[in-house]
């Protein structure tokens, strides 16, 4: 029988624009080569064609952004390092990358620091995968041992009690684990302003009043979508309205 990860491999392999993965490790060296030479526009091109198709790891989507900063634009590195941070794993190397990248943000928002919630911390922190197996076992490890309880006595009993305690006190963190992931995935949208300037409305309406305006590089929080608009708010506090043109969603 064909395992489902072989069939998602396959259909992914054939649809359009999907690298295999011969091809994206040409299309990585590519960039590596590219950056050895010190060619930014052809080392950024490969990265950015392996992250729009199929191969956004935490590596290609870090080069992507590298390379991006480079080359002066803000907007595109501080949206794929944002990308890479969320991926998990190191990220010593991105922060720093993002911190220049910030730096040289036209918006110097007051309260940029303190943007990120608790369950984005925890979200970004933790393997959704990984504890979501945790808590599964850990649920059934719970149930079996109870029904081993029922059937037995004495000190198989007793031993079958306290270890199904332990399997739920393992699964019930575990499992808030993964419901903060959904929230954060379900309720906390962010994107980045990839164009120079775009102004942010009082109302959503072409011809609105300008409250203010934002510019490459700021991330945002994006709430509700109305008419080609989205309403975006700052770290600070403002919001407004903005067409979707040029704010990419993380």
């Amino acid at each position: 029988m064909i395992s489902a990860s072989l069939l998602v491999a396959a259909f992914l392999a054939q649809a359009p624009g999907y690298y295999s993965p011969q091809e994206a490790q040409a299309v990585f060296a590519e960039g590596t080569s590219a950056w050895a030479r010190q060619d930014l526009a052809a080392a950024r091109g490969a990265w950015e064609r392996l992250a729009a198709r199929g191969h956004a790891s935490q590596e290609v989507l870090y080069n992507a952004g590298t390379a991006a900063l480079a080359a002066g634009d803000v907007g595109a590195a501080v949206l794929y390092l944002e990308r890479a941070l969320r991926q998990g794993g190191e990220t010593e190397d991105i922060e720093a990358n993002l911190a220049v990248a910030r730096s040289r943000q036209l918006d110097q928002v007051v309260g940029a620091g303190l943007e990120r919630t608790l369950a984005q911390r925890v979200a970004a922190a933790t393997d959704e995968r990984l504890f979501a197996w945790i808590a599964l076992c850990a649920t059934w490890g719970a149930c079996l041992l109870l029904a081993l309880a029922r059937l037995r006595q004495g000190r198989v009993r007793t031993v079958s009690l306290a270890l199904a305690v332990l399997s739920l006190a393992a699964a019930l963190p575990s499992g808030a684990v993964v419901a903060t992931h959904a929230w954060v995935e379900r309720t906390v949208r962010e994107g980045v302003v990839l164009a120079a300037t775009v102004p942010v409305r009082e109302l959503p309406q072409v011809g609105a009043r300008t409250a203010f305006e934002v510019h490459a590089g700021l991330k945002l929080r994006l709430l509700d979508e109305m008419d080609g608009f989205v309403r975006v708010k700052l770290p600070n506090g403002l919001d407004g309205w903005a067409t979707r043109e040029g704010i990419e969603p993380l």
